[in-house]
């Protein structure tokens, strides 16, 4: 894991200095220059949005929830891929987080996603506080200088709501004091991804319920299936009238049921492979 040498000492896991977060109203370093390079995969926004916005529909208020972020590092360069939910109770007004879900948790995910290692935490809410800290620390304990990703789904800004922190070391009057300091991050995308931010985004952004391009593709099918559907309905009740005799024949409209099929064996070999493209794109996002 990696370790943080900026002109602040680096927080360390735990096992060395004490760290007094008391000492300072103000949780943020100023004048601190990142220690790494961070790369985020927008699945990560997805996931922590969707835990938020289950609980908040569970519970019927705004909650505030907490999750471990997990991906790859290589040298300064840090990709944050993927992310899972973390359980957590709250001892006198303070979070405490039940570490043995968590190591649990760890072992699950490291079945399924050998190449990838705990990163940090995530959480939810404005900017970072004392209550942070306090959780930051307890993390501190499982890995060395991790980072912390907060997501903030009130704010009415346009501009991303992902801030991605690291910790550091700052002497404040004459205590070590441990503080946050701001990282900037670029996006990193993969097609699948980029399939479900856009139909995310384009169904959210304007929040008038614009539908994406996917939802438009679906709304015109089904418009068209409804228009066959009563068409064919009214074909076959000509045939069963033409079997009974009453009816006559009339040759015109027994072809009608040939040139209505004939089209729809190649829509539906174009039909089954979207949907295998759909499920594929499913399956990697969730």
């Amino acid at each position: 894991m990696r370790s943080n040498y900026t002109a602040k000492m680096a927080a360390s896991n735990g096992g060395g200095m004490e760290v007094d977060a008391a000492a300072s109203p103000s949780v943020m370093a100023s004048g601190v220059t990142g220690s790494v390079s961070v790369a985020l995969h927008p699945l990560v926004i997805l996931n922590i949005s969707d835990h938020w916005i289950r609980l908040r529909s569970q519970e019927g208020r705004i909650i505030q929830v907490i999750g471990a972020l997990i991906g790859k590092q290589e040298g300064r360069n840090i990709e944050v891929m993927n992310s899972f939910e973390l359980l957590f109770h709250t001892a006198e007004d303070r979070i405490q987080i039940d570490k043995e879900y968590y190591y649990t948790k760890e072992e699950q995910f490291k079945q399924v996603f050998k190449d990838m290692e705990f990163l940090g935490w995530y959480t939810t809410g404005g900017l970072p506080d004392q209550s942070d800290i306090h959780i930051h620390k307890q993390v501190c304990e499982i890995i060395e200088s991790p980072l912390f990703l907060k997501l903030n789904p009130m704010t009415k800004h346009t501009d991303l709501p992902v801030s991605v922190y690291e910790s550091v070391i700052d002497i404040i009057n004459g205590e070590a004091t441990m503080l946050f300091a701001e990282l900037p991050y670029t996006l990193a995308t993969e097609e699948a991804e980029r399939i479900g931010v856009d139909h995310v985004a384009r169904m959210t952004s304007t929040g008038t319920g614009e539908n994406s391009t996917v939802a438009e593709h679906l709304i015109a099918q089904h418009s068209a299936i409804k228009m066959l559907h009563s068409r064919v309905k009214l074909i076959l009740e000509y045939v069963k009238a033409v079997e009974a005799g009453e009816t006559p024949t009339h040759d015109a409209l027994l072809q009608c049921p040939t040139l209505i099929l004939a089209p729809l064996v190649k829509f539906h070999l174009t039909t089954r492979s979207c949907v295998r493209r759909t499920l594929s794109v499913t399956g990697y996002l969730y």
